[in-house]
């Protein structure tokens, strides 16, 4: 059995959020997106295979060729888990305005 990679492990990587990008933009096949870098498609292939994996993008088979595309609700769950931690910040934040200005109280 295979074990499915961790979506935020995939993301952190410069080449997978580019291809990210640009499947944002439309589907596009292997040797399409081996176009947008300087490296072999043996390398881009590599990358897609962990975006499919964690299943931020998905194939498709269109006569012999296969085109790859974003899974925009898998990338909503990436958003709905930042915004929660963003939240989580603001409150902390909050927290610590709230200790500087009894810290400035107690000063004067």
């Amino acid at each position: 059995m295979k074990t499915r990679r961790d979506v935020f492990q995939a993301i952190a990587d410069p080449t997978r959020r580019a291809i990210i990008m640009l499947l944002a933009v439309g589907a596009m096949t292997p040797n399409a997106i081996a176009d947008h870098f300087n490296s072999s498609r043996q390398a881009v292939s590599k990358h897609l295979q962990i975006l499919t994996e964690c299943e931020l993008v998905q194939q498709e088979q269109q006569g012999r060729e296969i085109n790859y595309h974003l899974n925009a609700a898998k990338m909503k769950d990436i958003e709905k888990w930042l915004e929660q931690f963003k939240q989580l910040l603001t409150q902390r934040f909050d927290q610590l305005d709230t200790v500087l200005e009894q810290l400035k109280s107690k000063r004067k």
